[in-house]
């Protein structure tokens, strides 16, 4: 689905990604783990086109996306959420998943004017798949609640939703158990495993919590200093000795320095 051939992102003499060359084959759930600084959220903005790679070249289905924005990304199903949600919080769970699908004819002032039959059945049937999308994630006890009061869990729900509204190939998650609580996590899970299941989504996903990591995801890809530093099952990168130190027992170290 993805290929990523010999991607640098530099700023100035900081080198956050440094010839990253991974697969991310169609069907998965691939993890990206690594300690912080490791060049994980850049490489996502990178492929994701929030950046352009200083150096190599990204592909999708084996055309090339090198250096597209984001919206032209959305546009060829590849789309990524964010560790801090990013919904519109002052309009209703349901307003937000009906806000997601592009070129809507609502949004054209001489339709809206002169169309409004064309656009109120267009409104109709997104406003249809917006209550399957809630119902698929159990959200129906909020479908119209303001978004901003929502739960962080919910709000990670809500930003899966908004990729169920229009026909994603892949998915990049951005640390999606962030703050949520254990319950809430399951349930995202949950949601991940059926689409990855059901509806065939390929998701590559970011997190530090690595039982959430071992429970969805294969394979795992390790990141350190920019560049790749192992990849596998979760099993075979959790117990690689260069994970290990580079990853766990940085970690481990920090604790033990703090106590």
């Amino acid at each position: 689905m993805i290929r990523i051939d010999n991607v640098c992102k530099y700023f100035g003499g900081l080198k956050a990604v440094d010839h990253v060359s991974v697969e991310i084959a169609a069907g998965s759930i691939t993890g990206l783990i690594g300690p912080n600084g490791a060049g994980k959220t850049t490489l996502f903005n990178t492929i994701a086109g929030l950046h352009a790679p200083t150096e190599g070249r990204i592909f999708l289905d084996d055309e090339e996306i090198t250096g597209l924005q984001p919206h032209q990304l959305f546009n060829k199903g590849l789309l990524r959420t964010f560790q801090i949600a990013h919904e519109f919080t002052r309009l209703s769970v349901i307003e937000n998943l009906m806000m997601v699908p592009a070129r809507q004819a609502g949004e054209n002032l001489i339709h809206a004017w002169f169309r409004r039959p064309q656009v109120n059945r267009e409104e109709l049937l997104i406003s249809e798949r917006a209550r399957e999308v809630i119902d698929f994630l159990n959200l129906g006890h909020v479908a119209n609640e303001i978004a901003g009061n929502l739960s962080g869990g919910q709000k990670k729900l809500l930003e899966l939703g908004r990729t169920m509204m229009v026909d994603a190939k892949i998915v990049f998650l951005d640390e999606v158990g962030a703050g949520v609580n254990r319950t809430l996590l399951r349930e995202i899970g949950d949601a991940i495993i059926k689409l990855n299941r059901e509806q065939n989504y390929t998701f590559c996903m970011i997190e530090h919590d690595m039982d959430f990591i071992s429970r969805l995801c294969d394979p795992v890809i390790c990141m350190a200093e920019g560049a790749v530093l192992a990849e596998g099952t979760a099993d075979e990168v959790k117990n690689n000795e260069e994970v290990i130190e580079a990853y766990l027992g940085r970690g481990l170290k920090n604790r033990e320095s703090a106590g």
